[in-house]
């Protein structure tokens, strides 16, 4: 090889793992040069603030948070498509993740993002990963109560008669509800919510509201997740008279949901944003998700929330979480029966 060949070919090869540094070191400027990241949370600002702020002393980066319910989120996301101004988007449950993750809206996550959560709280194409369970259960009123169902489906009966509480707006109820839909068809799901009606079922905003509805008397069991008695009794410095119950081995009314974040693909800020989901999917902070918030850890191996089973022991269905997603058909059957 002539000198001339030699000295074209180093220059070439010095060339390319220039661009190469350069491209490594531009995308390294886009992980390090973040300031600001916009998070849509469906969890609560009670709930998860307190999380994003530890978060934000870690990183540096300040956290422009959105509040509001999972399914109104979800539904703004579709609305705003790629112009979302959203980096990051957390949801109290997998139907509202479904949905913007049908649209396209989501990125996929690399395999290193929350590696220890088990895959059937994980999306199938990594789109969305599961952050806490909650189960559904009936919340009621042990002295009032003498008869515990045995079925979500038992609740039409003529002995719960205007002792009913559900909150309809709420994204866990539409979940449950979609679920229903799902297994059991959609002419199944509109006779149980008319029959529901019938007997007398008092509507309220959230899940919290019934649990102090109990407490207070003015009815005596209502559909919830498991952790709003803890969540009632914490917020009134006392125990309230209300327990968790739950149905028979495989009912629908025992769903385990998840909350869960995926990363919009419109985003720019990604390796920001799949950092605060290794965050909140790490073991310290799923152990402080149990102690502090009362939900389920997902990293196999955590110990239960006091007061309630195993997840492995609640008797759940076996429900994919991905059928959730088609959560518009069931806020319509909400709104034909006139609950929304």
């Amino acid at each position: 090889m002539s000198l001339f060949k030699k000295s074209a070919l180093v220059t070439a090869v010095v060339a390319l793992f220039a661009t190469i540094l350069t491209g490594c070191s531009s995308s390294n400027e886009q992980a390090t040069d973040v300031t600001e990241l916009t998070v849509y949370s469906g969890r609560s600002e009670e709930f998860i603030a307190p999380f994003f702020a530890q978060w934000e002393a870690q990183s540096g980066i300040k956290l422009n948070i959105r509040y509001g319910d999972s399914a109104e989120l979800a539904a703004q996301i579709l609305e705003e498509g790629s112009n979302s101004p959203a980096d990051l988007f957390l949801s109290q449950d997998a139907g509202s993740l479904g949905a913007v993750a049908e649209a396209g809206l989501f990125t996929q996550l690399s395999d290193e993002i929350a590696s220890a959560i088990p895959a059937n709280y994980v999306a199938a194409n990594r789109n969305w990963v599961g952050v806490t369970g909650r189960a559904r259960v009936f919340a009621y009123a042990p002295d009032r109560v003498k008869t515990l169902p045995l079925s979500v489906t038992d609740l039409t009966k003529s002995e719960y008669k205007n002792q009913i509480g559900i909150a309809p707006t709420n994204a866990s109820f539409q979940a449950f509800l979609t679920a229903l839909i799902e297994n059991k068809g959609a002419d199944f799901a509109k006779s149980w919510l008319k029959a529901l009606q019938a007997n007398g079922v008092k509507i309220y905003a959230k899940n919290s509201a019934i649990v102090e509805a109990i407490d207070k008397g003015e009815i005596s069991i209502g559909l919830v997740n498991h952790y709003y008695i803890w969540e009632v009794s914490e917020g009134l410095g006392r125990e309230v008279n209300v327990k968790n119950g739950f149905f028979a081995p495989g009912d629908l009314g025992n769903l385990i949901n998840v909350s869960g974040a995926g990363v919009l693909a419109s985003s720019k800020k990604y390796a920001a944003a799949e950092d605060l989901i290794n965050y909140l999917t790490s073991a310290a902070t799923q152990a402080k998700f149990v102690s502090d918030t009362h939900e389920y850890a997902l990293v196999p191996g955590s110990a239960a929330p006091e007061g309630v089973p195993a997840l492995d022991q609640i008797g759940a269905p076996s429900v994919d979480l991905a059928t959730l997603k088609n959560i518009k058909q069931t806020q319509d059957l909400l709104i034909e029966v006139g609950l929304l």
